[in-house]
């Protein structure tokens, strides 16, 4: 392994990773909402937890009757419909069957396991890790390289404030786009989401705007 994949070998690892992780966890692929749940790890857990008491049907139907019957001061065996008017009485709408015409809207799934999303970023991490290795081209650097030191400041603490900001700024258009580039352009695209084909067009609008005013303007 001396040099890159050519691209069409790395669209086409990055289309089956992603096509695998949708159809084993039946999940979109994402690396920013995986971060922030591993940074908020205490919660997302305390939250798991609460969903691993409600995995039975029964408990759950039971904990919200008592819910229900705390709320509005019944006991949690009166009926869940009122007396219709003029004393007659109406037949209770859990009774029914729904038919084969209605649809039942699937829940939705909820967040992968925690542990499956850190382990997600330590492999982004390993896998790095291993090419640069394998390659020879693993060593520790302090800077963005000659590109950067020309073009935009060969100052070690302007680069580091600009480093900054520049964090800052990509994660709150991450977390306000809802997605990042890995969720809205591998996962979303490919399910031909509309908020994701807009999203990542003004990704790679806005970087091809930037970039070309960085190398052509200044």
């Amino acid at each position: 392994m001396s040099g890159y994949w050519p691209w069409w070998a790395g669209a086409a690892g990055l289309a089956l990773i992603t096509i695998n992780y949708a159809l084993t966890t039946d999940r979109s692929f994402g690396v920013s909402s995986a971060w922030d749940r591993v940074l908020h790890w205490r919660r997302e857990r305390h939250l798991e937890k609460m969903d691993e008491e409600f995995t039975d049907d029964r408990a759950l139907a039971e904990a919200l009757a008592a819910a229900t019957a705390e709320h509005f001061g019944t006991s949690p065996g009166a009926p869940a419909v009122p007396p219709g008017a003029y004393g007659s009485s109406q037949p209770l709408a859990a009774d029914a069957e729904p038919t084969a015409n209605e649809d039942i809207p699937a829940a939705a799934p909820g967040p992968a396991p925690l542990v499956t999303q850190a382990a997600l970023l330590v492999s982004i991490f390993v896998g790095g890790l291993i090419a640069a290795l394998t390659s020879g081209r693993f060593h520790l650097r302090f800077d963005m390289g000659p590109g950067f030191r020309s073009v935009v400041t060969a100052d070690p603490i302007t680069m580091l404030v600009l480093l900054f900001v520049g964090g800052v700024l990509v994660g709150f258009g991450t977390r306000l786009a809802g997605g990042c580039s890995s969720g809205h352009g591998l996962n979303g695209c490919g399910r031909l989401r509309p908020v994701s084909l807009v999203a990542t067009a003004v990704f790679f609008g806005t970087a091809v705007a930037v970039s070309f005013l960085l190398w052509k303007v200044i």
